[in-house]
């Protein structure tokens, strides 16, 4: 998934409301009640519960650092954060420790999937839908709650040099190159959906905005709505001005980007830690996005002392948070819960990546890639 020009600058080249609409400490408006008791995990969960993220720490992954004490420890070298694993913003210390490891560049660009896979001690880890059904063979994994009900990648364009473009199957009408990572499951989804050309799509973005810029806003380009918007406008200082996007989600393939699954054979074992973790981590979804600072503090702090060349001020933090919330990336699904998984939705992925000619295994169904089972349906915003 794209990462914005920041994200890049750690491999040395190289996605709310506004504070006051979010609510403070002492707004209980959509949850805030603690899920869990003080010592309710210990003897139930792994003691440390180890969560693998998919880039480094951001607000995107608000709901894992929620879950973080006041009495973390970070280990720079390692990339991780570990403390008391907590509720109800802090307050509530469930009785084990929690371990959260940075990913993307810090495991080398390994999917999270795979790094559970190579390392045992991971028990969550972050494993994109699309991502599920590519390794649905060497490295499966069940799905077991959905931070984030929408996909914050998007494709963006410059609106003064396409003021009619407002979609992305305009820019598939209008022949606009598009920029992409090699490998990405949407582009060769819209192409087989006759959005886009083959001839139109270009595989050679490096997650740079450099070509975007050199061109003056004359191509298209994948990127992140939490992020790209707000540096290309207050950040990359040679563009300065605002651009314009469409959500992948809204263009029609839905994918859950970064729900916490488990290896699907550690299902039997850990039973018992999920059917009390994925509520808690639903409440710490709504918990973040009401009252996000004090896990934003964590995420920050945790960026400088990595000192990786990572960048993650308190500006783009607010940015994500707030869009987050504008865009809904955050929020329940088609009910009045958060964090469960729409099963229709689950399923037109894999049709519509079987149908683009991707490997998909026959008869694959939504049901082995994610599960509802230990959503608490009464947490929601």
């Amino acid at each position: 998934m794209t990462k914005p020009w920041l994200r890049v600058l750690a491999i040395l080249f190289a996605f709310g409301l506004i504070a006051a609409a979010c609510g403070d400490d002492d707004d209980d408006d959509g949850g805030g009640d603690a899920v869990a008791t003080e010592g309710a995990l210990t003897g139930v969960c792994p003691d440390p519960l180890i969560i693998q993220t998919d880039w480094w720490p951001e607000s995107e992954h608000g709901a894992v650092y929620n879950l973080v004490g006041d009495d973390y420890s970070i280990d720079a070298d390692q990339k991780r954060v570990s403390g008391s694993l907590v509720v109800d913003n802090g307050a509530v210390d469930t009785g084990i420790d929690v371990e959260v490891r940075a990913g993307g560049p810090a495991i080398g660009f390994s999917a999270p999937r795979v790094q559970m896979y190579t390392d045992q001690s991971i028990h969550l880890g972050y494993s994109s839908n699309d991502g599920q059904v590519s390794g649905i063979n060497d490295a499966p994994t069940l799905a077991v709650v959905a931070p984030l009900e929408k996909n914050p990648q998007i494709v963006m364009w410059d609106p003064a040099t396409y003021p009619d473009i407002e979609n992305v199957q305009d820019i598939g009408d209008a022949g606009v190159t598009v920029n992409v990572f090699a490998g990405g499951t949407f582009p060769s989804v819209f192409v087989a959906q006759g959005i886009w050309s083959e001839s139109q799509v270009d595989p050679s973005y490096d997650g740079t905005p450099a070509r975007f810029i050199s061109e003056n806003g004359n191509i298209a380009q994948q990127g992140f709505a939490s992020a790209e918007p707000h540096n290309y406008e207050n950040v990359f200082e040679e563009w300065g001005r605002d651009v314009a996007f469409q959500l992948v989600h809204d263009a029609g393939f839905q994918i859950y980007s970064q729900p916490i699954a488990i290896r699907s054979d550690d299902l039997e074992e850990l039973r018992p830690c999920l059917e009390e973790i994925v509520p808690i981590i639903q409440q710490s979804v709504v918990d973040f996005t009401n009252s996000p600072d004090r896990a934003n503090g964590i995420i920050i702090d945790t960026v400088d002392s990595f000192d990786a060349g990572w960048v993650y001020d308190q500006s783009v933090a607010d940015f994500a948070v707030e869009t987050m919330a504008e865009l809904e990336l955050k929020g329940n699904g088609p009910d009045d819960t958060v964090g469960n998984f729409d099963i229709d939705r689950v399923q037109a992925v894999i049709d519509a990546m079987a149908e683009a000619g991707m490997e998909v295994p026959e008869g694959l169904t939504a049901d082995q890639l994610v599960t509802n089972e230990f959503i608490d349906e009464s947490i929601g915003f």
